[in-house]
């Protein structure tokens, strides 16, 4: 069953549950319970980071590790959603702040540009690019953003064929995969790293704040 998309000021009503699966509706979902990793079998790879982001307004915010917080990167923030079949696109809004001359550094890359991005992750992953290369996709590179003080958005169409699997492969040559993506999604979120290396970790050379101001599913 596709989900009708509504304009909703939810996050109380994100998961309705329909034929067994559970439903997006269309809305702001920046207030819902997001959660910093990924942890895979039990350890947290965001390490000197809290398992949750901290609200503030209608979005949330967080701390980049770094000289003032101790050693640590920050990888993925993520969002239990249910399917995306049916939406368009995603709309991001967030604002960095940093004392001066603060430096955001991709810790696997560090001489590349630090960035964010989107993801959406199917259910039933293993983290294994193996066994399922198809499960995790990252957003096109045109809609990267490197990390930098000031207000950023993201906007992203589901049917672009530009997004990429764990292994690279663009959703253009592999439509199957990413539509069943699409149908069985189990969450949605920000990552950062570089561009090489999307959910590979970023942490700060002094005080520095990232702030989600809105994150439309639409």
């Amino acid at each position: 069953m596709v989900a009708k998309f509504l304009s909703l000021p939810l996050f109380a009503g994100l998961a309705l549950g329909l034929t067994g699966v559970t439903a997006v509706v269309a809305a702001d979902v920046a207030s819902g319970p997001w959660e910093i990793g990924p942890v895979i079998r039990g350890r947290n790879h965001s390490q000197g980071m809290p398992p949750a982001p901290t609200p503030i307004g209608r979005g949330w915010m967080f701390e980049f590790p770094g000289a003032d917080t101790g050693p640590g990167s920050v990888h993925y923030v993520t969002l239990r959603t249910g399917p995306l079949d049916g939406a368009r696109r995603i709309v991001v809004r967030y604002r960095v702040d940093a004392a001066p001359r603060v430096r955001f550094v991709a810790q696997e890359q560090p001489a590349a540009p630090a960035t964010v991005s989107l993801m959406i992750q199917r259910a039933g992953e293993s983290w294994s690019a193996r066994r399922h290369e198809f499960h995790r996709w990252y957003a096109p590179a045109a809609t990267l953003r490197e990390i930098a003080p000031g207000r950023g958005e993201i906007v992203v169409s589901l049917d672009d064929a530009g997004w990429t699997s764990v292994n690279g492969r663009p959703a253009g040559q592999f439509p199957d995969e990413f539509a069943d993506a699409l149908r069985q999604t189990e969450r949605v979120g920000l990552v950062f790293g570089s561009a090489g290396r999307r959910g590979h970790g970023v942490f700060a050379t002094g005080p520095a704040r990232f702030r989600l101001e809105s994150f439309r599913i639409e």
